[in-house]
């Protein structure tokens, strides 16, 4: 039976961390590039997927870190199969494509992946070094060359944009890289991908966060909109994202506007670190997680594990975006994003 929370929101998604590691320095996560301890086995990250799938769980996104680093992926995947006869729709991975290469991305959909979500936050060297935290420019072109290559490597492999198997995501920042909204949306236009535009968010604690530095979804989508006209498609129930349609026909660009415009009231989503941790929210405290893996050793059933996993959704309140204004919860100490998973 599918979980419901006190604020009756349905368990919907599944975002398990693989790894806290990851091979840039993106200011606005800035990882610390090492590994909590107690890392799960791969044996006990499908005993959590089949536990959330039980609960309701239909989609499934496989996060870090940068998720590349972790050499049993493909292995993950392949497991999972199994779990589409018990309600598994989806599987999903979002990467910052450096390590994508051609015979990577065959792999990854040979396993079974079924979407795959990039990012990119620049168009030019500049800008990209700027936001994956490189050393200069030519380390920017190298990046920005390297995830070029990644999309069509994805496009090759059969990740199809036009079905949504293939994205692209970008934080914007004011500041650091609001210039390249335009040149973005024009790389995603000739390319045929929908870009996914991210607002700056309070998540960690290492990123220094203002809200002065917080470019609004709506102010994106006027810039947009005044080079290239828009029709508004809304947001799906339980999505992140409000998707526009260019008028011209040309694709589609969408926003994730957690902080100007919190979608709260419908988030369905349960987040589970690298080392076996729950969290029920992206802005969540340090140490207020559910560690897991009491439930995940030898002797436990499955019964028990699906019961701790219900009775940590069935009593979450979270609903962080809502409330960080009124209740001043931007001063509040937040867990990292490198380990929550973005």
């Amino acid at each position: 039976m599918p979980a419901v929370d006190a604020l009756g929101r349905p368990l919907g998604v599944l975002r398990l961390s693989l790894t806290a590691r990851c091979n840039l320095a993106c200011p606005y996560c800035l990882p610390d590039g090492q590994e909590p301890p107690g890392l799960l086995s791969l044996e006990q990250r499908l005993q959590l997927i089949t536990a959330a799938v039980a609960l309701g769980a239909r989609s499934l996104r496989l996060t870090g870190g940068e998720p590349l680093l972790y050499p049993q992926l493909e292995a993950l995947i392949r497991a999972c199969q199994a779990l589409r006869e018990q309600g598994l729709h989806e599987i999903a991975l979002t990467s910052n494509g450096l390590l994508l290469s051609a015979e990577r991305a065959q792999r990854l959909r040979s396993a079974g992946l079924d979407r795959l979500t990039l990012s990119l936050d620049g168009s030019n060297p500049a800008s990209v070094a700027t936001m994956a935290g490189l050393a200069d420019e030519a380390a920017g072109a190298r990046a920005l060359q390297q995830v070029l290559e990644a999309i069509e490597h994805a496009r090759c492999a059969g990740f199809d944009p036009a079905t949504g198997a293939l994205k692209l995501n970008a934080v914007i920042q004011r500041g650091r890289n609001e210039d390249q909204l335009l040149p973005l949306a024009a790389l995603g236009r000739q390319r045929g991908l929908e870009l996914r535009l991210i607002e700056y968010m309070d998540v960690g604690n290492r990123n220094g966060w203002s809200g002065a530095d917080v470019v609004p979804a709506a102010a994106m989508v006027q810039t947009i909109h005044e080079r290239w006209p828009l029709e508004a498609m809304g947001r799906a129930q339980h999505g992140t994202a409000n998707r526009w349609r260019y008028s011209d026909g040309h694709g589609a660009v969408a926003v994730v506007a957690s902080v100007s415009e919190p979608f709260c009231g419908d988030c369905n989503r349960l987040r589970i670190t690298a080392d076996g941790i729950a969290y029920t929210c992206l802005f969540a405290a340090p140490g207020s997680g559910v560690d897991l893996r009491p439930w995940l050793q030898p002797g436990i059933t499955p019964a028990q594990l699906h019961q701790a996993m219900a009775d940590l959704w069935i009593a979450r309140t979270d609903r962080y975006s809502e409330t960080r204004e009124r209740t001043g919860a931007t001063k509040q100490p937040h867990a990292e994003m490198a380990y929550l998973g973005g």
